[in-house]
């Protein structure tokens, strides 16, 4: 696909076709990342664990599971994604994420559920980096703040999917395996995208180039991909690597660590006051924010300047989470219109960082620097979910008290991204 195809009736499919098969495998995605809040607690109970506080440990332990195999993932498979093709590397990762967690359905203990949703993980982690680089590499010409959004738009979308089947078919302790054979489904998707989907033009092109390169100078291939998977913790990349980890980490955290007690704290209430499909909804309608916020992250940060829309952002998210966590409560009825809200600012970063995190890095290691950034946000994120788990065990099953430490996060965000350089003017080139 060359820039200069784009009356091609030919290439205008091929790239519809790379555009939506990227949204779609981050689309599924976005099934397994609601599986968690949505599941584990119910799973966890029919293996016999009883007391709320250690149901809320080992949810924290499945969200860590999730954000470490991710985070490994994301820095394999986006490397991977440098040598070989975001393509390829985009199909085995859906199909990763797909298999394991199909043979989830056949654990009989919470270890074992542990240790396979680390694994389904890591083809979560590969779908980011090689999904937004192939759209970014593939359409060059196409609204670069829409595609960011649609990215940031496609995982709530799953996340909504999963949350709608809970609502129509509620998971209990009894009756909760069914959503690991929904997370199996999209096998069939990474199985058409290594077979049909296409490389982008300027993978294919820096690759002949490096090959010249490399046979000019007389350079091994070993050698090439020594410095290309180390090139972004060396300077002057080191600098924006570390921006985007810090930039990636605030949002993730802020999600992960904090707004996601909301699901699970709703399950709680549900159970006691037998509210049908409460926890369902509450993740559909978080869910239904972040779609909205994940469209107009990218515009959002086109408008305003990447920096003032960050800071924009994180106050927002914050004021959201700590009224949610300290004023209401699942039973109130207002509840689902501030988690709606939340779901909106606390996921519009998911917008952004799709825009702004490809804009640090040149072609060669976008990939691999994309996937570094995001998923050592990943890493550290773990490290201030396993924090909640255990202030879960401090606090005596009182998600309302954790989120009310853990949302803190947002304020980092107001101030440590006027750190970070203005990338407006940066273009992806073709």
């Amino acid at each position: 696909m060359k820039p200069h195809d784009d009356q091609n009736p030919t290439a205008g499919i091929q790239r519809s076709m790379v555009l939506g098969c990227a949204l779609l495998a981050w689309l599924c995605s976005g099934i397994l990342l609601a599986v968690p809040p949505l599941a584990a607690r119910a799973a966890v109970a029919s293996m016999g664990v009883e007391d709320e506080a250690s149901r809320g440990r080992w949810f924290s332990w499945y969200v860590c599971a999730f954000l470490l195999g991710a985070a490994a993932g994301g820095l394999g498979l986006g490397w991977l994604g440098d040598r070989v093709g975001r393509a390829k590397a985009l199909g085995w990762s859906v199909l990763t994420y797909s298999l394991l967690a199909g043979l989830a359905y056949f654990v009989r203990t919470p270890e074992q559920l542990l240790v396979l949703w680390f694994l389904a993980s890591t083809g979560v982690g590969g779908v980011w980096p090689n999904g937004v680089s192939l759209a970014a590499e593939a359409l060059p010409g196409v609204s670069r703040p829409l595609v960011a959004g649609l990215f940031g738009a496609a995982a709530n979308l799953g996340l909504m999917l999963l949350a709608l089947l809970v609502v129509w078919y509620p998971i209990s302790a009894d009756h909760w395996r069914w959503v690991m054979l929904v997370s199996a489904a999209p096998a069939v998707l990474g199985v058409f995208i290594l077979m049909v989907v296409p490389e982008s033009h300027g993978w294919r092109l820096h690759q002949q180039r490096a090959q010249q390169a490399r046979a000019n100078a007389g350079a091994s291939a070993s050698g090439a991909s020594t410095s290309v998977i180390h090139e972004v913790f060396r300077p002057p990349l080191l600098r924006y690597t570390l921006i985007g980890i810090v930039l990636g980490t605030i949002p993730l955290m802020g999600n992960w660590g904090a707004s996601n007690w909301l699901v699970p704290w709703a399950n709680q209430v549900q159970d006691q006051a037998e509210l049908s499909a409460l926890s369902g909804w509450t993740q559909w309608m978080k869910s239904a924010g972040g779609v909205v916020g994940s469209l107009l992250g990218g515009w959002v940060a086109s408008l305003c300047g990447r920096r003032t829309a960050y800071c924009l952002m994180s106050a927002a998210a914050l004021t959201v989470s700590f009224h949610i966590f300290h004023s209401l409560s699942p039973r109130d009825e207002s509840f689902l219109t501030w988690v709606f809200l939340q779901g909106f600012f606390g996921t519009i970063f998911f917008g952004w960082l799709p825009l702004y995190l490809p804009e640090l890095f040149p072609t060669h290691v976008r990939a691999t620097g994309t996937g570094v950034a995001f998923n050592w946000g990943r890493i550290l994120t773990a490290c201030g979910v396993l924090g909640g788990g255990q202030l879960m065990q401090h606090f005596d099953g009182d998600y309302a008290r954790v989120g009310q430490i853990t949302c803190l996060v947002y304020a980092l965000g107001i101030f440590l991204v006027w750190l970070a350089p203005d990338t407006s003017q940066v273009r992806i080139d073709a």
